[in-house]
C-alpha cells in the first residue's frame, strides 16, 4: 500500500494530470467487464500502472530536452542526407526542359533565317519579275486584237492582278514625291524624347493594324477584278476597291517613313538615349509576352510576326544606312561609326526573341521540335505556290501568314534610293541596269535554294500528299454545297517523284478536279499543349493527334487566328 501511495502522490500533485487517464482507464475497464461479462481490475493495480506509465514519459521529456542543444542542430544539418533517385521523374523532367532551352536559340534562329528569305523572295520579286509581268500581261493586252478572242478571257486571273500591284506601286510612287522627308526629320527630331518613345510605340501598334487589314483589301481587291462574271453581283466595284487599295498602300508608306525618321532621329542624337530607349522597349516586350498561356498555334502566330518585324527592321536600317550616307556625300568613314549602332539594334532583337521564346516554351510545356512544324508548314506555302495552278501568289501568301505586305515597303525604298541617288549619264544607266541584273539572278538563285529545301522540308515532316489534295476554300460558318473531291493523288508513284511532279505538273483545268472542302476550325483542337492528364495516351493516338495537328497548322494563318480564344 506504500508503494501504491508513492505512486499516486506525483498524480496527485501535478494538477489532475492523472485523473483523467484514471477515469479513462476505469471507463475502459467498466466496457469490458459490461462486454465480456468480467468484472473490472482492482482500484489500487489500476492507480500503479498508471503512475509508473506518467513518470516514464515524463523522464523522455527531460532527456529530450537536455539532448536539444546549438551544436546537436548544426551537427544534424551538416549530416543530413537525402537521395534524388525517390524522385526520378521529377529531376529527370526538369533536366529536359533545360536541354529544351538550350535547343530553343538553334532551332529558333533555323526558323528565323527561313523565314527572312522568304520574305526577302517576295520583296525581291516587286522589283524584279513584277514589272516583267506587268509588261507581259500589257503586251499581250495591246496585241489582243490580232490573235482574236480565242479565250473568254481578255487577261488571265494571275494577269490582272500583276497589273493592278503594278499601277498601285506606280501611283502611289509618285503620290510619295508629295510626302517631304526632311521636313518630317526636322520635324520629329525638335520632340522630346519621351515623346518619342512614345511615337514609336504608337507606330507600331499603328503598323500591325494597318498590316491586318491591308491585305484583307487588297484581296478584295483582286477577286473583285477576277471573280467570274456569270455570278451575282455582291460587290461594289473594281473601281472603288482600287482606290481603297491605293490610300492603303500610300498610308502604309507613310507610316514606314515616319518609323525610318524615328530610328534615323535615334542613330544621330548625340546621347544615344533615344537608341537606348527604343532598344529597352523590346525588353517590355518580354514581359507581355512570357507570362501568358501560350498554345502551340499561337506560338506559330508569334514566331510569324517576329520573323515579319526582323525583315522589316533590317529594311529600316538600310533606309537609315542610305540616308546619313547621303547626307556625309558617301564618305565610306561614315558607315563606320554607324556599325556599332546598327549591330546593338541587331543583337537586342536577336536576345529578346532568343529569351522570349525560350520561356514560353518552358511555361507551356512545348518541345523545341515545334519550330520544325512551323518550318514545313511555311515550306509547304512555298511548295505548293509554286504549282502550275497555284491558288494564290507566293507574295500574297506570305502576307497572309507572316503579316508582311512588301508593296508599302517597296514604295518607300524605291522613293528613298531615288532621292538618295542621282544617276546622269550613259555610265551611270549602265550600272543601274547592271544592278538590276544582278537583283534578278539574286531573286532567282534563292528562289532555286528556297525551293530545294522547302521540298526537303516537307519531305521530312511527310506532308507531300497534301500537295495533291486542294486548300481549303470555305470560311467557316459558310459551308460549301460539295465536301468531296475528285482529284486523287497519283498512284505508283515514289516520294520524291510525287513531290516533283505536284510542284510542276499540276492539271490545267480547276473547276473539273478541284472541289472547295469546308473547313471547321476550332481553337482548342489546334495543336494544345498536353495537359498532365493526357500523358497516358498511347503511341497511336499520339501519331493521329500529330497528323491532325499539322492539317490544322496548315489552315491557320496570321489574320484568323487572331479571332480565335487565347486563354
Amino acid at each position: 500500500m506504500a508503494g501504491v501511495g508513492d505512486a499516486a502522490a506525483p498524480g496527485e500533485g501535478s494538477g489532475g494530470g492523472v485523473d483523467g487517464p484514471q477515469r479513462d482507464g476505469r471507463g475502459e475497464a467498466e466496457q469490458q467487464g459490461s462486454s465480456g461479462g468480467q468484472g473490472p481490475p482492482p482500484a489500487p493495480q489500476l492507480t500503479e500502472t498508471l503512475g509508473f506509465y506518467e513518470s516514464d514519459r515524463r523522464r523522455e521529456r527531460r532527456r529530450g530536452r537536455t539532448e536539444l542543444s546549438l551544436l546537436r542542430f548544426l551537427s544534424a544539418e551538416l549530416t543530413r542526407g537525402y537521395f534524388l533517385e525517390h524522385n526520378e521523374a521529377k529531376y529527370t523532367e526538369r533536366r529536359e526542359r533545360v536541354y529544351t532551352c538550350l535547343r530553343i536559340p538553334r532551332e529558333l534562329e533555323k526558323l528565323m533565317v527561313f523565314g527572312i528569305f522568304l520574305c526577302l523572295d517576295a520583296f525581291l520579286y516587286v522589283f524584279t519579275l513584277l514589272p516583267l509581268r506587268v509588261f507581259l500581261a500589257l503586251f499581250r493586252l495591246l496585241t489582243l486584237p490580232c490573235y482574236g478572242l480565242r479565250d473568254r478571257r481578255l487577261l488571265q486571273p494571275a494577269q490582272v492582278c500583276d497589273i493592278l500591284k503594278g499601277v498601285i506601286l506606280v501611283i502611289c510612287y509618285f503620290m510619295m514625291h508629295y510626302v517631304d522627308y526632311s521636313m518630317m526629320y526636322h520635324l520629329i527630331r525638335g520632340q522630346s524624347v519621351i515623346k518619342l518613345y512614345i511615337i514609336y510605340n504608337m507606330l507600331e501598334v499603328a503598323d500591325r493594324l494597318f498590316s491586318s487589314f491591308g491585305q484583307d483589301i487588297l484581296d478584295a481587291l483582286y477577286w473583285t477584278a477576277t471573280e467570274p462574271k456569270e455570278r451575282k453581283r455582291a460587290h461594289i466595284g473594281v473601281i472603288p476597291h482600287f482606290f481603297m487599295a491605293v490610300l492603303y498602300v500610300f498610308l502604309h508608306a507613310i507610316l514606314i517613313m515616319v518609323q525610318a525618321t524615328t530610328l534615323n532621329v535615334a542613330f544621330n542624337s548625340h546621347n544615344k538615349s533615344l537608341l537606348t530607349i527604343m532598344m529597352s522597349n523590346n525588353f517590355v516586350e518580354i514581359k507581355g509576352s512570357v507570362f501568358k498561356k501560350f498554345e502551340k498555334n499561337n506560338l506559330f502566330q508569334m514566331s510569324n510576326s517576329d520573323i515579319k518585324e526582323r525583315f522589316t527592321n533590317y529594311v529600316l536600317l538600310l533606309i537609315v544606312c542610305l540616308r546619313n550616307m547621303e547626307q556625309f556625300s558617301w564618305n565610306p568613314d561614315h558607315l563606320w561609326v554607324l556599325f556599332p549602332d546598327v549591330c546593338m539594334v541587331i543583337a537586342s532583337e536577336i536576345a529578346v526573341d532568343i529569351v522570349k521564346h525560350a520561356f514560353i516554351t518552358k511555361f507551356n510545356d512545348i518541345t523545341a521540335d515545334v519550330y520544325s512544324e512551323y518550318r514545313a508548314s511555311l515550306a509547304f506555302d512555298l511548295v505548293s505556290s509554286r504549282q502550275k495552278n497555284a491558288y494564290t501568289d507566293y507574295s500574297d501568301s506570305v502576307a497572309r501568314r507572316m503579316g508582311f505586305i512588301p508593296l508599302p515597303l517597296a514604295v518607300l525604298l524605291i522613293r528613298v534610293v531615288t532621292s538618295s541617288i542621282k544617276v546622269q549619264g550613259i555610265l551611270s544607266y549602265a550600272c543601274v541596269i547592271l544592278f538590276y541584273f544582278g537583283l534578278i539572278s539574286l531573286k532567282v538563285l534563292n528562289s532555286i535554294v528556297l525551293l530545294g529545301k522547302s521540298c526537303q522540308y516537307v519531305k521530312e515532316a511527310k506532308m507531300e500528299e497534301k500537295l495533291s489534295n486542294p486548300p481549303p476554300a470555305c470560311t467557316p460558318g459558310k459551308p460549301s454545297s460539295k465536301s468531296q473531291n475528285k482529284c486523287k493523288p497519283s498512284q505508283g508513284l515514289s516520294t520524291e517523284e510525287n513531290l516533283s511532279a505536284s510542284v510542276t505538273n499540276q492539271p490545267v483545268h480547276q473547276k473539273e478536279n478541284i472541289i472547295p472542302l469546308l473547313v471547321t476550325s476550332n481553337s482548342d483542337q489546334f495543336l494544345t499543349t498536353p495537359d498532365g492528364d493526357e500523358k497516358d495516351i498511347t503511341q497511336d493516338n499520339s501519331e493521329l493527334k500529330h497528323r491532325s495537328s499539322k492539317k490544322d497548322l496548315l489552315e491557320i494563318d496570321r489574320f484568323t487566328i487572331c479571332g480565335n480564344r487565347i486563354d
